[in-house]
């Protein structure tokens, strides 16, 4: 079939239906100096032989996670993921399957986001999960819009230690809602005094963007007795196997990032998000659920359900027209975390805190560095004198991959110039811990 593309009529009558002068007027949110005068001196072609050594010698300018001692997290966490996870989720039959709307011939991919909905309500401890999210952060958004439905009021109040990308997505989404979003520099519990009854949610991060940990139960109460709803972050899915989840805290809304199981860390995405929720807020739950049922013959088979939710039966009455789900990503979390199961969650959680523990302890010996945390998981955040960001290059430099800069995610802050966010996991040795002591020792 031929490409035809539009003429001059056509367009003239789109943008007049939308009511701009030209096509220019659509690139108006754009800075000029962003925008490109010409088109850029790009070679015309290449065969395939040169672009694959062009590619690799800029290929060769990383520094691959597996190579060195990496120590880097702030929302993606390297962890070991079972050779069993690649080579199942690559049988043609899970690699090719896409939306699962004809249930007659989709009950292998039905099959597995029920025991993906299975797995995320037992870890958050919450009553029911959907199919996954795009990610956590879009998650998160779509989290705050559900509150907003749920309590009919329009203002979400954010803790000041939500990852900040979390952050600025809900306000980036909210913003075109026309909805209010109320940064507190407060955090955890200390959000108490800032809950009124215009607040529709609170949302806050458990373990926190700096790693700290707490119970989030007295938040909770003060949330719920204003009527409005919780709303936690986590980041760390691994973390489910040691902290209490959010669901017995008080939480009514739990969105995580779950690439930490399955899921590599392949240069920050396609990731996969997780939503639960309460029984009662389900119908506003965005998303879509694979269900369980019986056909005619009595034998049990999985189907979608409360679909009149969704985007492809009643577009205008949706819960969301942007959301999908993950499914490649999800089969690869519900593998691993199968592989796993609850003692060896449990198991490996213990792991990723003991390791956490040793490099704390080895950090905080090296003269003129801090660690910050009272309480953590297996992430922390450090002070060390000087540019923390200048810091961290000199270890890159010295082969060390050891953290995220608090600058970089919060550019212009004085107070995170300092600040260097480490995360330790399973994959890290005695070896690695005493190497990054030793860099840290000679860079300061």
């Amino acid at each position: 079939m031929r490409y035809l593309p539009l003429t001059p009529d056509d367009r003239g009558e789109m943008l007049a239906r939308i009511g701009v002068k030209d096509i220019d007027a659509l690139f108006a949110d754009v800075p000029n100096d962003k925008l490109l005068a010409k088109a850029p001196d790009l070679p015309r072609h290449k065969s395939e032989i040169e672009v694959e050594r062009a590619l690799g010698r800029l290929a060769v300018k990383n520094i691959a996670a597996s190579s060195v001692p990496f120590f880097v997290g702030a929302g993606a966490y390297k962890h070991h993921i079972p050779a069993t996870v690649d080579h199942l989720i690559q049988r043609s039959e899970f690699l090719t399957s896409y939306t699962p709307y004809q249930p007659e011939i989709a009950q292998g991919t039905l099959q597995y986001l029920f025991e993906f909905q299975t797995q995320v309500a037992a870890l958050t401890g919450m009553d029911v999960a959907n199919a996954s999210m795009y990610d956590g952060s879009t998650g998160a958004s779509e989290a705050v819009l559900m509150a907003h439905r749920v309590t009919k009021r329009r203002k979400a109040l954010i803790s000041g230690n939500l990852h900040p990308h979390y952050r600025e997505t809900i306000e980036t989404v909210s913003r075109f809602a026309d909805d209010e979003v109320v940064v507190s520099t407060a955090r955890g519990n200390d959000l108490a005094a800032q809950i009124d009854n215009t607040v529709s949610c609170v949302v806050v991060q458990n373990p926190d963007v700096f790693g700290e940990v707490r119970d989030l139960t007295a938040l909770a109460e003060k949330v719920h007795a204003a009527g409005a709803l919780l709303i936690v972050v986590v980041t760390e899915a691994i973390s489910f196997g040691l902290v209490k989840p959010p669901g017995e805290m008080g939480a009514d809304i739990v969105v995580a990032e779950g690439q930490s199981i399955g899921v590599p860390l392949q240069f920050g995405g396609p990731y996969v998000g997780l939503f639960a929720t309460r029984t009662k807020f389900l119908r506003q739950m965005p998303g879509r659920l694979a269900g369980e049922t019986v056909d005619a013959e009595g034998k049990r088979g999985f189907v979608l359900t409360l679909s009149t939710r969704e985007q492809h039966i009643r577009r205008e009455k949706a819960t969301s027209n942007i959301c999908t789900n993950s499914g490649l990503c999800v089969l690869a979390f519900t593998i691993h975390m199968t592989l796993l199961g609850q003692t060896g969650l449990n198991r490996l959680a213990r792991v990723n805190h003991a390791n956490a523990i040793a490099l704390a302890d080895a950090l905080g010996m090296v003269p003129g560095v801090k660690v910050l945390n009272d309480t953590y998981f297996n992430e922390f955040t450090i002070r060390v004198p000087g540019d923390g960001a200048d810091v961290v290059e000199k270890l890159a430099d010295m082969g060390i991959l050891g953290g995220v800069p608090a600058s970089r995610l919060y550019p212009g802050n004085a107070d995170m110039k300092d600040l260097i966010i480490v995360a330790s996991t399973e994959v890290n040795t005695d070896d690695d811990r005493a190497a990054y002591a030793a860099a840290l020792k000679e860079v300061l």
